[in-house]
């Protein structure tokens, strides 16, 4: 099971960013993503979360109304779009799924939201 992210970056407030969470090793289409993100000092804190179909989404009240998540089981894609971003929203984000009974993490990729 892999899991890669990618599409972090810097970006002035109010801007938008989105991310990629490219999956391989197993059946994508069966499991529930989830982006979760760190800020330094803070504890790493569930954004959002989409069910395998894509029929089911759940999101942190923080980011309700400006994130929206995604996913493309054709490509085995999970995506996070990120509007109207805010100084706050800097973080680490990373892609997780429970697979196979086990939790898997991607590495990571930057956020910065910044003038």
């Amino acid at each position: 099971v892999q899991l890669v992210e990618s599409g972090g970056g810097l970006v002035q407030p109010g801007g938008s960013l989105r991310l990629s969470c490219a999956a391989s090793g197993f059946t994508f289409s069966y499991y529930v993503m989830s982006w979760y993100r760190q800020a330094p000092g803070k504890e790493r804190e569930l954004v959002a979360s989409m069910s395998g179909t894509g029929g089911s989404t759940n999101y942190a009240d923080s980011v309700k109304g400006r994130f929206t998540i995604s996913r493309d089981n054709a490509k085995n894609t999970v995506y996070l779009q990120m509007n109207s971003l805010k100084p706050e929203d800097t973080a680490v984000y990373f892609c997780w799924g429970y697979i196979y009974s086990k939790v898997y993490w991607g590495q990571g990729t930057q956020v910065t939201v910044s003038s």
